[in-house]
């Protein structure tokens, strides 16, 4: 399976600020950790970069870092220069692709869910390989300079949608597409 979780506001699609969430919203955090551990994650190094230190790479998840400028020597140079890493083991949680495809190949190697985690850049280039999304939708409208890319909401499927205080889980399928001779 692979997946696109984001958290967006509703009205504007707002994903983020300076590089930053907008908001603190736990509950949304706490359901981000529970659907990605123990899976793969993807996304671009500006989202990687975003994360505080000390959470980074994301613990009990493959790291899959998009980037056309990094290789794996410059990561396992930014993890060992972060207080968390104390050793080259970590160096195994966190990967670089140069491309969409090397991505998704690469993620699919470790057998686990893959989860496309962002930022805007990622979202667009990865939608295609994606059949299921779980959007957080902010209620509050919240300014930012980041938002979630224009996709092909016809090809997606509202499947269900909890309404969760601060925000609305909601969860897409991509719609079977069928191909007919003309």
């Amino acid at each position: 399976m692979i997946s696109i979780i984001a958290a967006m506001t509703k009205t504007h699609k707002i994903i983020g600020k300076d590089n930053k969430l907008p908001w603190n919203i736990p509950a949304d955090l706490k359901n981000f950790k529970l659907l990605t551990n123990n899976s793969v994650v993807i996304m671009g190094r500006k989202t990687y970069e975003s994360i505080p230190k000390k959470f980074r790479p994301l613990p009990n998840r493959v790291n899959i870092i998009l980037s056309r400028s990094w290789n794996q020597a410059d990561t396992n140079e930014a993890i060992l220069g972060d207080e968390r890493a104390k050793s080259r083991e970590l160096c195994s949680k966190l990967e670089i692709a140069n491309s969409p495809e090397e991505a998704i190949q690469l993620a699919k190697t470790h057998e686990k869910d893959i989860f496309i985690i962002g930022g805007a850049q990622i979202y667009k280039l990865l939608e295609q390989y994606a059949d299921t999304m779980h959007i957080s939708f902010i209620k509050h409208e919240y300014e930012g300079n980041t938002k979630f890319p224009e996709i092909n909401w016809n090809a997606w499927k509202e499947e269900s949608t909890q309404d969760k205080g601060e925000f609305e889980l909601t969860i897409f399928k991509k719609k079977d597409t069928i191909i007919t001779n003309q």
